[in-house]
């Protein structure tokens, strides 16, 4: 039985700070703070939350670019007894807009270099009724504020606890696409996140020692979890970069903050094999484990690696937004090339099949999961629940086979999934949106693998009548009104009749075999 210390994160950062008051909590490349420093800001935002009206249960939407303020921030609305709800900022205004509507978000965080997609959102989604600025606000009026002047004029009234804040209450809202093409919402609850931070720190055998470096976006679930709470939760020490970019300096401060665990997705990893890595990188740096997580890394990928970094464990894992992420890892004692690993202590994995029944080691079928990573449910969304989980085990759409010891091998998806640079794109949603398109009769999105990325979008579309000149350049440049640019395919085929089924479904494995 999983004993939780806390019933939730600000709780966690409270009796950590307590303990390690002095103890470096974040470092970056503006300076440090302490957990002391961490938890006085912390209180003094919650503080102000709560006068701007902020009340339990509300959702706080963070549109955030990598910074101290969303760590800051994630804590104070914990404090409050908020909802945390982390939503990518490479979307478009109308993919914001559907999200903050789904949700009710009634305050949203964000950045000045946001604007352009951000500023008429407290205008245009009904519940919104604030917007706060972790820099400058581009708007002078009552409804834009500015994170550190908040932070200033509000300090904390010892007087005044938490929220009372229970372990099975609403945390976070992790969004995710469906086939629907409408985004999702995963509701997790604090004990979701705990238990994924309990099991994560045994895994790694964490201590206070320990150092993660956070470069990828806060707001994936991953990072989220495993690169921000999972080092508060053991005492540890975040290194925390506004960009993957440039990749030197990524590596520059690995090197020089002494970072000991090491994060990222195989685009990362195929990146850093190919990189010319200076002598001093490899005889100093610290780095005593790197994790990869999003998709699979490729049997040349991992055998380069182990050339390179002689002395470093790397360690695959697996996991999904609704598991809060983490499903699965590699024991540090004991890896297998081209697994993700085993279950995290405290969860059960089945492979079954079409009817729910499990199947012998070694047959492929769908991967399902059970224990307290698994998410309260699809937030607005029963039906899409009770398919997803069924008596308290999670259908990850995922086709997997697991070995005489466990550990589990990802075989391919069920869902039609594109991960590009550890990134979910679901092909339905920008079908639906290029069949929007006035040119377009019918359109297919399949993946295709990618050096770079992992996979990438491609589309082939059927043209209405009349619109014979219209070219793939142009339907990129109208998709580029309503969709990030990550979800525009890399190319798009233009064919007199796409493969369909007898009832007139298109035959995706008809495309993906002309395409290989």
């Amino acid at each position: 039985m999983t004993r939780y210390r806390y019933p939730n994160l600000y709780a966690m950062l409270r009796s950590i700070a307590h303990r390690y008051p002095s103890k470096k909590a974040i470092l970056s490349e503006e300076g440090s703070f302490s957990y002391s420093d961490i938890l006085g800001r912390t209180d003094a935002l919650a503080r102000a939350l709560e006068l701007l009206g902020l009340e339990k249960g509300d959702k706080v939407a963070f549109i955030c670019p990598n910074g101290t303020e969303f760590v800051t921030a994630l804590y104070a609305v914990s404090r409050v007894g908020g909802v945390i709800v982390p939503i990518n900022t490479l979307l478009k205004n109308e993919e914001y807009r559907y999200i903050l509507d789904d949700c009710g978000a009634k305050i949203i965080i964000t950045g000045e270099k946001l604007d352009r997609e951000v500023r008429d959102l407290v205008e245009r989604v009904s519940s919104v009724e604030r917007m706060i600025w972790i820099d400058h606000t581009p708007v002078t009026d009552a409804n834009h504020l500015v994170f550190e002047e908040l932070i200033s004029t509000h300090p904390q009234d010892e007087d005044n606890p938490p929220a009372p804040f229970e372990l099975d209450e609403l945390a976070a809202i992790f969004y995710t696409s469906g086939t629907t093409g409408h985004p999702k919402g995963a509701m997790i609850s604090n004990r979701n996140l705990f238990s994924n931070l309990i099991a994560g720190s045994e895994r790694f055998d964490l201590n206070d020692k320990d150092r993660f470096i956070v470069y990828l976006p806060m707001f994936h679930s991953f990072t989220f979890t495993i690169m921000i709470l999972l080092p508060f939760f053991s005492a540890g020490s975040i290194v925390v970069l506004k960009s993957l970019f440039p990749f030197t300096n990524v590596l520059k401060q690995a090197l020089l903050k002494r970072v000991t665990i090491f994060m990222g997705v195989p685009d990362i990893y195929n990146t850093l094999i190919r990189t010319k890595l200076p002598w001093y990188f490899r005889w100093f740096h610290s780095i005593r484990c790197f994790i990869s997580g999003g998709s699979a890394l490729s049997e040349d990928t991992l055998n380069k690696f182990k050339k390179v970094f002689k002395h470093s464990k790397m360690l695959e894992g697996y996991g999904l937004s609704e598991c809060s992420p983490a499903v699965a890892i590699n024991p540090i004692e004991k890896q297998k090339s081209l697994s993700v690993g085993l279950p995290l202590d405290g969860y059960a994995v089945k492979v079954v099949n079409e009817e729910m029944i499990e199947l012998p080691v070694g047959e492929t079928g769908e991967l399902i999961v059970k224990g307290d990573c698994v998410m309260m449910g699809y937030l607005n969304n029963p039906c899409a629940t009770e398919e997803t989980i069924q008596n308290g085990w999670l259908r990850t759409g995922d086709i997997a086979k697991l070995d005489e010891e466990g550990y589990i091998y990802i075989v391919d998806r069920i869902k039609d999934l594109i991960i590009s640079k550890g990134i979910n794109i679901y092909p339905r949603q920008i079908e639906e949106q290029m069949m929007l398109l006035p040119s377009v009769k019918l359109a297919a999105v399949i993946a295709q693998k990618d050096l770079n990325s992992g996979e990438v979008p491609i589309a082939f579309i059927e043209l209405e009548e009349g619109y014979e000149s219209t070219t793939p350049v142009m339907i990129k440049g109208q998709l580029k009104e309503h969709l990030a640019n990550f979800k525009i395919p890399k190319t798009i085929t233009v064919v007199e009749s796409l493969p369909k089924t007898a009832t007139g479904k298109v035959l995706k494995r008809v495309l993906k075999q002309g395409n290989h």
